[in-house]
């Protein structure tokens, strides 16, 4: 891979007869340098997992929207049993090679293996999974990924990058158990970074938190899964217009997330994620409680503009 940054052309012809292959059927991505960095993982993992390989697709933004040259690569991979200690050990090293390839979006990479009745059945959400985080060289164990709204883009706006349709393997979700897990993140989330709010103070996680929870009101007021640019200019249309401000330095800040926050006017902005997130913590269950009612006819100007 020639290129070391996370643009290029959807059109270019990949580095191996494999990847081509792999691209001439779906072309998961507009960029071309991330298509070859999705066939040579999916490629490397085939060859660990073999016949226990199910599928592997794309969840989050590149599956939702609102993606750029700046957003994660959320990906799953679906097995057909727990991974064995000589699969975890081989995929610990093909992760850490593919980290190394030249190419930044083999550093953006993040996902987890799914266990093919773990991922079927939305009761098994919360157990530990292998995952890969954002940034990682290798995985760890974490129920990061197996929650139900995962499960909800995954079977409704999954892209598959190798395997059968992602329908076929997770069971329908509905909006009331959808909007039950949103709200559960909501509260519980929020809980935590005001407990232990030390480990959030840096610019990415500052922007992440207010795009995140732009989201998951987003997704609770409508019932289904949006990307972090639809929630912002959602919450920045129906919110309180004190919002507006940090909504925007939020989002600004994504271009160069390992900063540490700003000094000066927009960490003044941005510095007031905690008692925000505080504010918005009190406040969360009224809220969220109207807002995942369905628009009505009969909402009052108040209720509308919450």
């Amino acid at each position: 891979m020639a290129k070391s940054n996370r643009t290029g052309s959807a059109e270019q012809e990949g580095t191996s007869a494999q990847l081509v292959i792999l691209k001439v059927k779906m072309f998961p991505t507009p960029y071309e340098e991330l298509n070859q960095v999705l066939g040579e993982l999916v490629s490397r993992i085939q060859q660990i997992m073999n016949n226990d390989f199910i599928g592997a697709y794309l969840q989050g933004s590149f599956a939702v929207g609102g993606f750029d040259q700046y957003s994660d690569v959320d990906f799953i991979v679906v097995v057909e049993d727990e991974l064995t200690s000589h699969q975890v050990d081989a995929l610990q090293l093909m992760h850490d090679q593919v980290y190394q390839l030249d190419s930044e979006w083999a550093k953006h990479l993040e996902g987890s293996y799914f266990p093919g009745e773990i991922l079927r059945h939305h009761s098994k959400s919360g157990l530990d999974l292998w995952y890969l985080d954002h940034g990682a060289r290798s995985l760890i164990r974490s129920d990061h990924c197996n929650t139900i709204l995962v499960r909800t883009v995954v079977r409704e706006k999954g892209v598959t990058l190798a395997g059968p349709p992602p329908k076929t393997l997770v069971d329908p979700i509905s909006d009331e158990l959808l909007r039950a897990d949103i709200f559960q993140t909501l509260t519980s989330w929020g809980r935590q970074i005001l407990e232990d709010p030390a480990p959030y103070n840096n610019r990415f996680y500052q922007s992440f938190i207010v795009l995140n929870y732009c989201r998951m009101l987003h997704d609770l007021h409508r019932g289904y899964p949006g990307s972090k640019r639809e929630g912002a200019e959602w919450a920045k249309s129906v919110l309180d217009p004190s919002w507006t401000d940090l909504i925007d330095a939020a989002w600004d800040g994504r271009p160069d997330p390992a900063k540490k926050p700003l000094a000066g006017g927009p960490q003044e902005r941005c510095g007031i994620v905690a008692p925000r997130t505080e504010l918005c913590q009190k406040n969360i269950q009224k809220r969220a409680i109207l807002l995942s009612l369905p628009c009505r006819p009969s909402m009052s100007p108040k209720e509308r503009q919450l």
